[in-house]
């Protein structure tokens, strides 16, 4: 790795999104030990740096700080990914709700352009998993910023980094990509019909289905 440099954003944030990033890819695998010294020589920084990135990367719970025994990457028990499943399914079937209600029909097209692009990564023999999670993502992310509320934005975008430690269980378990594309739709279509219960409730069902194969 190149040394870093600094520009107009801090340099410890530049150095929490390149750990970040490496944790989402599991570079950096859940319940390792970070080796400062390590880190810090192959990015060409001092460890003053690195250690105000781990602060950041341990409020968002994805670094956790152990008393003279340094920084480890979270591991996420099943307790935590249930709390964060049901509070994510609270906010975002409340989000949903709202899109249901309130979106525009230019919003609403926003939206099933990006339903489609979820149909061809899950396209029978065609299957692209890494695609799927990145638009899912985003289709997620679109519904919330037309829900327009910053407070519960920001909740729900802190609680997904932690789901990101474990997505790849849940996605990969045989048949859940296809269950998942098939909640979609049933969401899809209660948006589109304007039933905002149905699609509160298509939301609820969408995170309940997601933390049974989560664990």
């Amino acid at each position: 790795m190149s040394a870093l440099t600094l520009t107009p954003r801090a340099l410890y944030e530049e150095v929490a999104e390149l750990l970040r990033q490496r944790i989402f890819a599991r570079e950096l695998e859940p319940g390792s030990w970070i080796d400062e010294l390590k880190i810090a020589e192959a990015y060409g920084i001092s460890r003053t740096p690195l250690r105000e990135a781990l602060k950041v990367l341990a409020a968002e719970g994805l670094i956790t700080m152990k008393v003279r025994r340094g920084a480890y990457v979270t591991e996420v028990s099943e307790t935590d990914l249930a709390d964060v499943f049901h509070l994510l399914a609270l906010l975002e079937s409340d989000a949903a709700g709202v899109v249901a209600t309130k979106a525009t029909d230019a919003q609403l097209k926003d939206l099933q352009a990006l339903h489609a692009e979820l149909e061809a990564a899950a396209r029978p023999g065609h299957q692209d998993r890494e695609r799927f999670f990145e638009v899912n993502e985003r289709f997620h992310k679109r519904l919330l910023e037309i829900a327009n509320n910053r407070w519960r934005d920001q909740m729900v975008a802190d609680m997904r980094k932690m789901m990101k430690l474990n997505r790849h269980h849940s996605l990969l378990k045989s048949g859940r990509l296809e269950e998942s594309l098939a909640e979609h739709r049933a969401l899809m279509a209660a948006l589109l019909a304007r039933n905002a219960a149905a699609t509160v409730q298509c939301m609820q069902d969408h995170f309940k289905h997601g933390l049974e194969a989560a664990v």
